[in-house]
């Protein structure tokens, strides 16, 4: 899916209590405990931490900076993981507060941050199934650009 950075995106609009800050290395265990929980709701499935750490940090289109975690007094509640080609490699929401809105503000905000670096779109890709996940980026004004086919 894509998001056209050429038209406004609306403010943010966080949840009470939400404070936002980017990617440590020192959240590394935290930030992938979250992934896991979301990958068993949303399909596919993440690396074992070292791994996972590893692959994360060392990929050459990482920017710690693109990388922003939502926390609130229990931890992190969300994550949007992106690289430097505008493109949202994760986003991660906490079932806990899923349906409250984080998942539209940390979206948002990838829209502006990037529009901030005068990027022209975001991408995306989503699986087939994940009809939560379709509604929301379609929400904030993303639409289909390619189909795949999903390997057996």
């Amino acid at each position: 899916m894509r998001r056209d950075l050429g038209q406004d995106v609306p403010p943010v609009e966080w949840p009470n209590g939400i404070g936002l800050s980017t990617y440590r290395t020192e959240l590394a265990p935290a930030v992938h405990r979250l992934m896991e929980l979301g990958y068993r709701e949303g399909g596919g499935r993440v690396p074992a931490l070292d791994l996972w750490q590893q692959q994360f940090e060392s990929d050459p289109e990482y920017d710690p900076t693109l990388c922003l975690i939502a926390s609130d007094a229990e931890g992190i509640v969300g994550v949007a993981q992106c690289w430097t080609s505008s493109y949202l490699k994760n986003l991660v929401v906490h079932p806990r507060l899923q349906g409250r809105g984080l998942g539209r503000a940390l979206l948002l905000e990838v829209f502006k941050r990037f529009q901030a670096r005068q990027e022209g779109f975001v991408d995306l890709k989503v699986l087939e199934d994940n009809l939560r996940a379709q509604r929301l980026y379609e929400s904030a004004g993303m639409y289909v650009v390619r189909r795949e086919p999903v390997p057996d």
